[in-house]
C-alpha cells in the first residue's frame, strides 16, 4: 500500500493511548495513516499528538460497554483495531465486560461499517483455563471471529519496554523491599516480547501482509522461567535480594488482601494465570502463525530492558564507586 493511499485510511484504535496503544500509534503514523484513538478519557491522550503530523492523530470519547460510543468511533473506519484489556477488576470494568462484550462490540461495529477487523488478546486465552481473565480473553476472541470471521487476531506473551508494568514493577519492589517472591517456586515459563515488535506485528496486518482469520501467537527470542527473570532484574538493576519461593496456595491467600490495594501487586486470579506456561505453542510454530511467519525478527531483552531499568540502581546510569 503506497503512503498516499495510506493517507486515505483511517484506522481506530481502541484503547490506543496504553501501552501498547502508544508504540502502535507511533508505527502507523509512521506510515501516514490517518488515526482515530477511541479511549474513555481522551483528554488524557495528548501524548500523542506528537506521533504524527498535525491533525493525524484524534482522540475521541468511547468505552467499549456503551454500544453507541462504540459505533460512533467506528463510523467512516477502514480498518478497526481493539487493544483494550485489563489486568484486574475494578467496579464496572469486568473481565467478561471489557475482554469478551466489549470485544463483541467493536467486532459487531467493525462489520456493520464493513471495516477490516484486527483484535489483540494474550497468550494463556482459553475458554477452559482456571483464570477468568484467560477465559474472557478466550470468550473475546470467539465473538470477534464470529461477527468479523476474516479477523487477525494476536496473542502476545507478556511486553516489555520503557513502560512496561513487568520489568519496573519488580524492579521497584526490587529497591524497597529486601526480597523478591517466587509465586509457585518461580517455574513458570515466560517468553517476553519487545512492546515495538508487537506493534510492528499489528501494523504488518494493516498493511495486509498477515493471514486472516488467524490466530497469531507473539513471543520473543528465549523462554526463561519467572525465577529467571527475577534473576535477570537484580542483574541489571545491581542489586542482591533473597528470592522466596511462595507455594501457590499461600500466594493466592496473599493475594485475597492485596487485591484491593489501589493498583494491586498481585491478585488470585493472576495466581491463577501464573499456573500455566505463558509461551507460544509448538503448533504456532509449526503453522508460522508467529514473530518469524510475519517476517520480525524478535528482539531480546538484553537490547531493551537495560536501557530503562538502569533509573533502578543506587547509582543510575553511573558505575558504583567511580566518582569515589
Amino acid at each position: 500500500m503506497t503512503l498516499q493511499a495510506n493517507n486515505d485510511t483511517l484506522i481506530t484504535i481502541f484503547g490506543g493511548s496504553g501501552f501498547l496503544g502508544r508504540h502502535l500509534v507511533r508505527a502507523l503514523a509512521k506510515r501516514h495513516y490517518r488515526i482515530r484513538v477511541a479511549v474513555r478519557r481522551p483528554d488524557l491522550a495528548g501524548h500523542l499528538q506528537p506521533l504524527g503530523r498535525v491533525g493525524q492523530i484524534h482522540a475521541v470519547q468511547a468505552n467499549v460497554r456503551h454500544t453507541g460510543s462504540v459505533e460512533a468511533a467506528v463510523r467512516d473506519a477502514d480498518i478497526v483495531i481493539n487493544l483494550v484489556g485489563t489486568l484486574f477488576e475494578r467496579g464496572r470494568q469486568r473481565f467478561d465486560t471489557v475482554q469478551a462484550f466489549g470485544a463483541e462490540q467493536v467486532a459487531l461495529a467493525a462489520a456493520n461499517h464493513g471495516a477490516r477487523m484486527i483484535h489483540v488478546s494474550a497468550i494463556g486465552a482459553g475458554e477452559d483455563s482456571s483464570s477468568a481473565y484467560a477465559r474472557a480473553k478466550a470468550e473475546g476472541e470467539k465473538a470477534v471471529l464470529a461477527a468479523r470471521p476474516e479477523a487477525t487476531i494476536f496473542r502476545p506473551s507478556i511486553m516489555f519496554g520503557p513502560e512496561d508494568d513487568f520489568f519496573n514493577k519488580f524492579a521497584a519492589m526490587a529497591r524497597m523491599l529486601p526480597a523478591l517472591p517466587l509465586i509457585g517456586g518461580g517455574e513458570t515459563r515466560f517468553q517476553p516480547v519487545f512492546v515495538g515488535d508487537v506493534a510492528e506485528a499489528i501494523t504488518r496486518a494493516v498493511d495486509g501482509g498477515a493471514r486472516t482469520g488467524t490466530i497469531y501467537e507473539i513471543g520473543g527470542p528465549e523462554v526463561r522461567t519467572f525465577k529467571a527473570l527475577m534473576e535477570y532484574v537484580l542483574e541489571v538493576t545491581e542489586r542482591r535480594r533473597f528470592l522466596i519461593p511462595i507455594p501457590f496456595a499461600l500466594a493466592k491467600l496473599k493475594a485475597t488482601f492485596l487485591q484491593y490495594l489501589p493498583k494491586p501487586l498481585l491478585t488470585p486470579d493472576q495466581v491463577e494465570l501464573l499456573k500455566t506456561d505463558n509461551v507460544v505453542s509448538p503448533e504456532a510454530e509449526r503453522e508460522g502463525r508467529t514473530l518469524a511467519g510475519l517476517g520480525i525478527a524478535p528482539t531480546a531483552m538484553e537490547v531493551i530492558v537495560p536501557s530503562y531499568l538502569w533509573r533502578f540502581r543506587k547509582t543510575g546510569q553511573f558505575k558504583a564507586g567511580r566518582f569515589a
